[in-house]
């Protein structure tokens, strides 16, 4: 045994079987170099890409639902410069009155049609929106980059929807027209209300007609690039029946 180990002494690489009792050989043998790759072997399983998926998460979680109008600009308001406004269920003076406005009052402004002629808001002293001209106001900030939005009428349960609804041609006349209505409260009758798209002077515009007759007959060119359409609903003092489809000529 003493002269073994003399030996590795004298010249380290004479036998390989001495590594294994000599624990510190001399320098130019690094046989624990051997034991390093199942210790680094060991960091490679946890690679970075499991940190840069979480990341994927990012986008989704932050991404507007397409079906949800853009935001109102902060500080988008107005102030009521008439003596007497009102506030109604949809953007013109065919829809039901829903809140009176009067001078000083405030309201923010959340929406508005598309030729910016009506906003949609929500007056300070109710917990709704509703529409009103944009004329009644003076406004802070600019209204048009406010989202346009579309009209959300009350639902009325005490009004049926019209039936027997027709409509006739003759030249640029069209005439609708459907069976009275059949009001639960005749008290609460509203009249009816229509939806349009009509064409006039080859132009394609909407329009929101209120009428207490059982028909109307509008003014429609037949030469337009899109087709005229229109709903018509039963008014109620609470709201609307559901609309009924116009048979368009």
């Amino acid at each position: 045994m003493t002269l073994t180990i003399f030996f590795v002494a004298e010249a380290c690489n004479t036998l390989s079987l001495v590594f294994l009792i000599t624990p510190a050989p001399c320098a130019t043998q690094t046989p624990t170099a051997t034991l390093t790759p199942p210790l680094t072997a060991t960091p490679t399983h946890s690679p970075s890409p499991t940190i840069t998926s979480t990341s994927t998460f990012t986008p989704t979680a932050t991404t507007r639902p397409s079906n949800t109008p853009p935001p109102t600009p902060e500080g988008l308001s107005g102030m009521v410069i008439v003596e007497r406004g009102f506030c109604r269920y949809g953007p013109g003076k065919a829809y039901l009155y829903s809140h009176e406005l009067n001078q000083g009052d405030n309201v923010r402004i959340d929406g508005r049609n598309s030729f910016s002629t009506w906003v949609w808001v929500q007056p300070e002293n109710l917990d709704r929106h509703c529409w009103s001209a944009a004329s009644l106001f003076e406004f802070q900030g600019d209204v048009k980059s406010a989202p346009v939005v579309e009209s959300r009428l009350p639902k009325s349960g005490f009004a049926r929807p019209p039936e027997i609804v027709s409509a006739t041609r003759d030249g640029d006349q069209v005439t609708i027209g459907w069976a009275a209505a059949n009001y639960i409260s005749g008290e609460d009758r509203r009249g009816y209300l229509l939806e349009v798209y009509l064409c006039q002077n080859r132009a394609y515009f909407w329009s929101a007609l209120q009428t207490d007759q059982n028909s109307i007959t509008l003014t429609d060119e037949p030469d337009c690039a899109q087709p005229s359409t229109g709903i018509v609903y039963v008014a109620e003092k609470h709201g609307y029946s559901e609309p009924v489809s116009i048979p368009w000529p």
